[in-house]
């Protein structure tokens, strides 16, 4: 029996070529802190030699899926309770930062208490203003940056997650479980908090990524769904709503 699948199409197939994934930036202050996404691939590594693993097809292959998602501030931050017992972030850089206390509040946050997956691993949330979108069936999977090396490594792991962006695109944030309390977590700008990976009908397409507009069609759409998570649970189960409501084309690219 036959099972081998042909991912063969014709050339007059709009599904033959890239996936056409967009990006926006969503209502931000200082929008210019945030960087583009970008292709991750080994930057300062040596090609020189023909079986270098820099050259490798598989290597390149699988860097070539991932975008990274890179830190817009330094942050260095620890973990206390008040008086009372309840949980806060202290800010360890202090004056000295170069960002301040009250602004980095706006951003990073520590969930409650009740919500924690276990009791003794705080979840910090890091707030972003990245929202990718697909105008054909498309999920986005965030996963740990796991190909960046750190000298000293989080004192925990970050949440990761999947979801359809033809159908509900979001601003993405950085979740952070908190396993070892007594250590800070310290991240500087440009450091990659996360990747990103596609999936779609076929897995020899590739992904091009296009800086999309916010327009008012988008914005609509996105304000219709955005607060969904504050009423109900399972946010998937609203995934047939949101399709009749849903605009025909989400990515408009941005003019330069």
């Amino acid at each position: 029996m036959d099972i081998s699948i042909n991912y063969t199409r014709g050339q007059d197939d709009p599904k033959s070529g890239p996936v056409k994934v967009g990006w926006v930036v969503s209502d931000v202050e200082a929008p210019v802190i945030y960087d583009p996404p970008r292709r991750v691939n080994s930057r300062d590594a040596r090609r020189e030699h023909g079986k270098s693993a820099s050259r490798c097809p598989a290597v390149l292959g699988l860097e070539s899926r991932y975008f990274e998602i890179a830190c817009p501030f330094d942050i260095n931050i620890g973990f206390d309770r008040d008086k009372d017992g309840r949980p806060h972030l202290r800010n360890l850089a202090g004056t000295s930062g170069p960002i301040r206390a009250s602004t980095l509040g706006k951003r990073l946050s520590i969930t409650n208490e009740a919500e924690w997956r276990y009791p003794d691993r705080p979840i910090i949330q890091l707030k972003l203003p990245y929202i990718f979108l697909a105008d054909e069936p498309t999920y986005i999977t965030q996963l740990d940056a796991y190909l960046h090396y750190r000298k000293t490594p989080l004192p925990g792991t970050i949440f990761g997650g999947r979801f359809p962006i033809n159908l509900w695109p979001r601003p993405l944030m950085w979740a952070f479980e908190w396993h070892d309390v007594s250590k800070p977590i310290t991240l500087r700008r440009g450091d990659p908090l996360f990747y990103c990976q596609f999936e779609f009908d076929n897995p020899e397409r590739s992904v091009q990524l296009i800086e999309a507009s916010m327009t008012p069609e988008l914005k609509s759409y996105l304000e219709h769904i955005s607060s969904a998570v504050n009423y109900v649970n399972q946010t998937f189960s609203l995934f047939d709503a949101a399709k009749r409501v849903r605009p025909q084309t989400l990515i408009t690219p941005a003019r330069s």
